[in-house]
């Protein structure tokens, strides 16, 4: 076994753990949030940390109506922006807390004015001393190079920040109880995906609002861990120019979670396969035209986690069907550190 499959398998452990060890801290800080009459947020990431940071700016806009925007830290580290971002939370996410241009992007805005934490993996880590506020992800130490439960740890704890912040108690209820529907999630049978996937040499990944981080997350993984050319699409674009690639056969996998979105993307899968396009459908028990069966995470906005646990499972033995290591991808390294 894979440790790729190992760690997205203990993914739910690690929430359990975080949920405990942060529920006191994380409503203090979303009081305190409250009382700093914020005006709106940025996020400082990269990579699937990023893809984290776009969860939590869309559950952050929906549940507090603030506009929050991801930082190119390039803007820092090569234009030297002088930000002026006073009012703002600046909210930095990583694994290691250690990759220097988050460091610098997120030092830049908190001379700017900017209030500040980090949710990282590995405490008292550079880009937490920077930040006002430290959040621990408790995922425990992540061997392997794909990051699969400490992506799942962020996304928890962007949910736990956003629930804290905005005094929402069935957020938070769900967040807390969302452990025993993960363990489900990662015993669903993907099969049918791996079937369809172990010879392709690209494809579509479509998602849509809250469940878009995940649809690029595992368009990410399939690059990473697959060597599969697989490229993410909202559901609302994907018809705009992306459709032009579509060819007999082409390999398309839609979230199709339970949530205001669905029918959409069901109106989409079944119009995908009306021109041609192999449909994988991941979607709940209720859709009886699923190929992937998806577990209810029990509320909306954590379907996206239950969508990426059953995914990194597959994932990962897609990756060994092909032939591959997923936990040596070539050319890749555990902690990137972007100047």
């Amino acid at each position: 076994m894979s440790l790729m499959l190992q760690e997205a398998q203990s993914a739910p452990n690690c929430l359990r753990a975080q949920w405990q060890a942060n529920a006191a801290i994380l409503a203090e800080l979303g009081s305190a949030l409250r009382g700093a009459d914020l005006h709106g947020a940025l996020t400082v990431a990269r990579g699937s940390s990023d893809h984290a940071a776009a969860y939590f700016a869309y559950l952050g806009m929906k549940h507090l109506g603030l506009p929050m925007a991801s930082v190119p830290p390039s803007l820092t580290t090569v234009a030297d922006t002088p930000w002026r971002v006073r009012g703002q939370l600046a909210v930095a996410i990583s694994q290691s807390g250690a990759s220097p241009d988050l460091i610098a992007t997120q030092r830049a805005l908190v001379d700017g004015g900017a209030r500040s934490v980090a949710l990282v993996n590995t405490p008292h880590s550079p880009l937490g001393e920077t930040s006002e506020h430290e959040i621990a992800l408790h995922a425990g130490v992540e061997k392997s190079v794909a990051a699969t439960k400490s992506y799942l740890a962020t996304l928890a704890a962007c949910a736990h920040l956003i629930g804290a912040w905005a005094e929402d108690d069935a957020l938070l209820a769900a967040l807390k109880a969302l452990p025993s529907a993960l363990e489900t999630a990662a015993r669903q049978n993907w099969q049918p995906a791996l079937d369809a996937l172990v010879e392709v040499d690209r494809l579509l990944v479509i998602g849509r609002g809250v469940g878009l981080a995940v649809a690029q997350e595992a368009a990410l993984k399939f690059k990473e861990t697959c060597a599969i050319q697989a490229e993410p699409f909202s559901a609302a674009e994907v018809r705009h120019g992306p459709m032009a690639l579509i060819g007999p056969g082409y390999p398309v996998l839609v979230f199709a979670p339970p949530g205001p979105d669905q029918p959409g993307l069901l109106e989409l899968a079944e119009w995908l396969e009306g021109i041609g396009a192999r449909v994988l459908l991941a979607a709940d028990e209720s859709v009886a035209a699923r190929q992937l069966t998806l577990v209810d995470a029990g509320h909306d906005d954590l379907q996206p986690l239950s969508v990426i646990q059953s995914f990194y499972v597959m994932a990962a033995e897609l990756a060994v069907a092909r032939g591959g290591d997923p936990d040596q991808p070539r050319h890749l390294q555990k902690v990137t550190r972007t100047l």
